[in-house]
């Protein structure tokens, strides 16, 4: 394990291959994320997975080439060319693919992962067999060998991943207008095709930077994963696009480090394990899409869907006591006991959920003290009740005028809707219905109530 020494050494970067390593990945992970958010709204989160797995036979060829023309065949600007070029051919498959027959892109992506893929393993296994050629080494693209990153390596993806940042923000309202509408885009004279090809132009120079950093076949994870946890904590664009770059700059980072800690550990693995971390966190735990808080949101909408409906139906039971009609406001609604039985026969609960619902109500201060076998509401559930009932029956009574929704079927399509309503809204049917329910504090069922 390393002691305190190490991991301050690794936090302050005070070693030189550390630091190009971490900052060299943590530049990759914010355009990754960045660039992979578009990828992500354009619905081809795979898009960078056939990308990166078709730059493997422009690895190959170019090694091929150099050893040709007397190099060492190791040269990488020279394999990042070669991957450069591959990958474009791969774009250009896939765009005659989906613009020239009836296929999907999903389909194009298939193809050319697979093709291209297979190209560059049989490439590779031709290129060994070079004479004067050595091609140990090559598989580090595919799985990503960070630790031998050197300066010019770093310089490289710092100025490829600025630039492609750069060309994404400058083209910002035009790449979320294709992302979303690309139909409607065209129909404006965008230029959708220019902004696709530059899209995807953008996709290929972080995949293939991100060669040397995590290999071919992990860089996905960078392209998909940052932007994906991004959406469980944001439902805006622009937060999103922050967001993700920070999850891929924080990744990168944080996985080198831990790689730097932990020699026996490849720091492209890590990173990407860093990376799923980051999007359990976001799925579990986001406070605006996340698993747990929706089932808190979800749990406290229930209590409040039981509370209502117990509250309403005490209300329409003391209106049947009362002898209330259907279309008179006579006979005033006093807050008197009513056996609990009646509660089971008005709604569709079991004894055990009324007592968990009546549990919650005397927690709330809904009910008081009442005599074995009788329930009596306090006075704030009292109140309660009357508020609830009343915008129950606002709401049933502006279906009925304005939706023509039948007084038999009304309850039903109100209880659907009835507890999202807020105060302004309620204030909004008050005055739409000033006109038809004058002087009564709680309107009159309109379909009838059955009998204490």
């Amino acid at each position: 394990m390393p002691d305190f020494s190490d991991i301050l050494e690794v936090l302050l970067l005070r070693n030189y291959n550390t630091r190009l390593v971490v900052l060299g990945t943590t530049l990759l992970g914010i355009a990754a994320g960045l660039i992979g958010s578009f990828l992500l709204l354009r619905k081809r989160s795979l898009m960078g997975d056939a990308l990166s797995h078709a730059t493997l036979p422009g690895i190959a060829i170019a090694f091929a080439i150099m050893v040709s023309l007397g190099g060492s065949g190791k040269s990488l600007p020279g394999l990042l060319l070669g991957a450069t070029l591959s990958g474009v051919a791969g774009i250009a498959t896939m765009l005659l693919i989906r613009n020239t027959t009836r296929l999907r892109d999903d389909v194009a992506m298939g193809f050319v992962l697979s093709v291209f893929f297979g190209v560059g393993v049989a490439s590779l296994r031709m290129v060994q067999s070079l004479p004067g050629a050595s091609a140990a080494g090559l598989e580090s693209f595919i799985y990503g060998k960070t630790a031998s990153m050197v300066q010019s390596d770093f310089l490289l993806i710092a100025l490829v991943a600025g630039a492609a940042s750069l060309v994404s923000l400058l083209f910002l309202k035009e790449f979320l207008l294709l992302c979303f509408d690309d139909g409607y885009a065209a129909s404006q004279g965008w230029p959708t095709l220019f902004l696709d090809v530059l899209l995807l132009g953008l996709v290929t120079a972080v995949t293939v930077i991100g060669l040397q950093a995590v290999g071919l076949i992990l860089v996905i994870a960078f392209l998909i994963t940052p932007p994906t946890a991004a959406r469980f904590w944001t439902q805006r664009l622009l937060p999103m696009l922050l967001i993700s770059a920070l999850i891929g700059g924080v990744s990168g980072w944080l996985g080198a480090s831990l790689s730097a800690l932990t020699p026996q550990l490849p720091a492209g693995a890590v990173i990407v394990l860093v990376a799923a971390a980051l999007f359990l966190v976001s799925m579990l735990f986001a406070p605006e899409r996340g698993v747990l808080p929706r089932l808190l949101n979800q749990a406290r909408l229930r209590r409040k869907v039981d509370r209502q409906h117990f509250l309403r139906a005490a209300y329409e039971i003391l209106e049947a006591q009362a002898g209330k009609s259907e279309t008179s406001g006579d006979g005033p609604v006093r807050n008197v006991s009513f056996p609990t039985e009646v509660l089971l026969e008005k709604r569709a609960w079991s004894s055990r959920q009324l007592r968990r619902i009546l549990r919650i109500a005397r927690h709330e201060d809904h009910l008081e003290s009442a005599p074995t076998g009788r329930l009596r509401l306090s006075e704030p559930g009292f109140g309660e009740a009357a508020r609830v009932t009343r915008n129950h029956r606002l709401w049933e009574t502006y279906l009925i005028q304005y939706a023509d929704i039948a007084p038999s079927h009304v309850d039903r399509d109100a209880d659907m809707v009835e507890h999202i309503l807020g105060a302004e809204l309620v204030r909004e049917l008050e005055a739409k219905l000033s006109g038809e329910l004058p002087g009564h504090a709680v309107p009159p069922s309109p379909h009838p109530l059955p009998s204490a």
